[in-house]
């Protein structure tokens, strides 16, 4: 029988228990934002939440990053995650570590019907996508979220139970030196999949019925293989199911293999039956050693409201998509961004509570997009019928020899940032802006995310297109009573003024000389104002943010 070699195990950091002060007081604490879970969503909240100037408390039940014993899990980092992270002072950590890609081929049995490069598309300082081990880039949030100095994080601090009130939250908490209670104004539940806190509230997540089954093998291999995704439709070595290929950090590849959805995952994962499953793909003579191997399974599921009261969903306590495409953790990253500026306003008494109303209004359908577009990816990669199985082959045939039919051959609709639908708040919907280099008017080199985080804490950005002096005179005074900042795009106002570019005005769709657009807190496009004067502005401002 082959032995196979195992790399040493990672070395991931550990964080001390620290006695909270409410252990050694009678009374109860209230706090005005309490985050349960530090995964990635809960991380790039209370990260978020700290470059605005807002402390939060932050528990979670362990005292390191990542799963015990598990390298990789997530891995894939989409371009609006990335600019996030850059918003948030860790790009360019992630940058140096991870692996940069925007190439990829799709196959079928032995054949390639199509490859594509994502960064065709892509005017952002971010590339398409980084593959990087989750645990890392938890990694780097705690680090920074140290750095920033305003959140409470608290190690080894399980919350047992929650209680609603009215106007907050109690929540009752087990640490290694006794229990505790505190109260919220808010709690956000980034608890993952499996959240306690929705089970004991008894919130239906709506779960799927099947689950999809997966092998994980993380691998070094002696000869390095191309850096490109490689992805199987129908893998002749993996008895005709799929199979992905990625490389990560520290010259680990990730090879991801559907499994039969009965099967015995002790089996699938035994050294020896992953071992063969790699030389049935790389051939007898590949040399290699396994870094971590693991079974994973998933099932679907989105909870009906992201909101319920003073606690609010985010990640997968919100919803779970297949991996296809790179929608889950990526999700879970913009959820946060998204309500981050948002509770910071209504804590520091900005805006009013119904702006967390507008959380749900525009992450839900965000969810629920994804989770249709990765069950179509399911569906394709795990016919359930012979018409399916017919339908899928005569697709892969097709896209062989005529570029129309690629697009339908659907191994994952990778990630992107999701639009926005229109509401009483945001009258004609939201797009993302992507983090498009720019530079002043003396060639102080910027771009869109170095200016929003650039704020010291929450505003809009209104980019003016060429205003007239007159226009830019009557306006100026708003940045003083309002959340925002106002910068000329080209022009001589006597604002501060970036240089004319054309791939900003074209990313946001030409605006005409004289026009503002809106650019919230998280970089979505907001409006566009034709004719903007100092009471449209402000009018504007005032509802897209819901200020008091």
């Amino acid at each position: 029988m082959t032995s196979y070699t195992f790399a040493p195990e990672y070395e991931l950091p550990h964080w001390p228990f620290l006695p909270p002060p409410e252990l050694n007081s009678d009374k109860t604490t209230r706090h005005p934002i309490v985050i349960v879970g530090a995964g990635p969503a809960g991380l790039t909240l209370a990260c978020d939440l700290a470059s605005r100037g807002v402390r939060a408390i932050l528990l979670d039940d362990d005292d390191t990053v990542g799963v015990r014993g598990a390298s990789s899990r997530g891995i894939c980092y989409a371009q609006k995650s990335l600019e996030i992270f850059a918003r948030l002072g860790i790009y360019q950590r992630i940058a140096d570590k991870g692996i940069t890609w925007s190439f990829g081929r799709t196959f079928s049995g032995e054949r390639e019907v199509y490859s594509f490069n994502l960064k065709a598309d892509s005017v952002s300082v971010q590339p398409p996508f980084i593959n990087l081990q989750q645990f890392y880039v938890e990694w780097f949030l705690v680090e920074r979220v140290l750095e920033l100095g305003l959140t409470d994080l608290r190690w080894n601090n399980r919350v047992t139970q929650v209680t609603p009130l009215q106007g907050g939250v109690r929540v009752e908490i087990e640490t290694p030196a006794g229990s505790y209670t505190i109260e919220a104004d808010h709690l956000i539940d980034a608890t993952g999949a499996n959240s306690p806190i929705r089970t004991q509230l008894g919130i239906d997540a709506h779960p799927s019925r099947s689950t999809d089954r997966w092998c994980i093998s993380d691998v070094r291999f002696r000869k390095p293989l191309p850096t490109e995704r490689w992805t199987w439709v129908d893998a002749p070595f993996n008895e005709g199911r799929g199979v992905w290929q990625h490389l990560m950090a520290d010259g680990v590849w990730r090879i991801d293999y559907q499994m039969p959805e009965d099967c015995d995952v002790a089996e699938i994962s035994k050294p020896e039956v992953a071992g063969a499953r790699l030389r049935e793909q790389l051939g007898p003579d590949v040399e290699f050693e396994f870094v971590w191997i693991g079974p994973y399974g998933y099932r679907d599921h989105l909870l009906d409201n992201f909101r319920h009261g003073r606690i609010l969903f985010i990640g997968d306590a919100a919803h779970v998509v297949s991996p296809f495409g790179a929608r889950g953790g990526n999700t879970g990253i913009q959820d946060a961004a998204n309500l981050g500026w948002k509770l910071a306003l209504v804590v520091q008494g900005q805006a009013g509570d119904e702006l967390l109303d507008s959380y749900d209004a525009e992450r839900r359908p965000a969810a629920a997009e994804n989770l249709q577009v990765t069950s179509r990816s399911a569906r394709f990669l795990a016919p359930r019928s012979q018409a399916e199985h017919v339908m899928r082959r005569a697709v892969v045939d097709l896209a062989a020899r005529h570029p129309f039919a690629r697009a339908l051959v659907n191994t994952g609709r990778m990630s992107v940032a999701n639009d926005y639908p229109a509401a009483p708040h945001l009258p004609e919907g939201a797009m993302t802006v992507q983090n498009i280099p720019l530079a002043m008017q003396d060639g102080t080199p910027t771009s869109v995310m170095e200016l929003l985080r650039g704020n010291g804490g929450t505003q809009c950005l209104g980019l003016w297109f060429a205003p007239t002096h007159a226009q830019a005179a009557e306006a100026v005074n708003l940045q003083g009573s309002l959340p925002l900042r106002l910068l000329a795009v080209g022009g001589d106002s006597g604002l501060p003024t970036l240089q004319a570019s054309e791939p900003l005005a074209c990313h946001l769709g030409n605006p005409p000389p004289g026009s503002l657009v809106l650019v919230r807190p998280d970089a979505y496009r907001a409006a566009c104002l034709a004719k903007p004067d100092a009471r449209s502005i402000a009018a504007f401002v005032r509802r897209a943010m819901s200020l008091r």
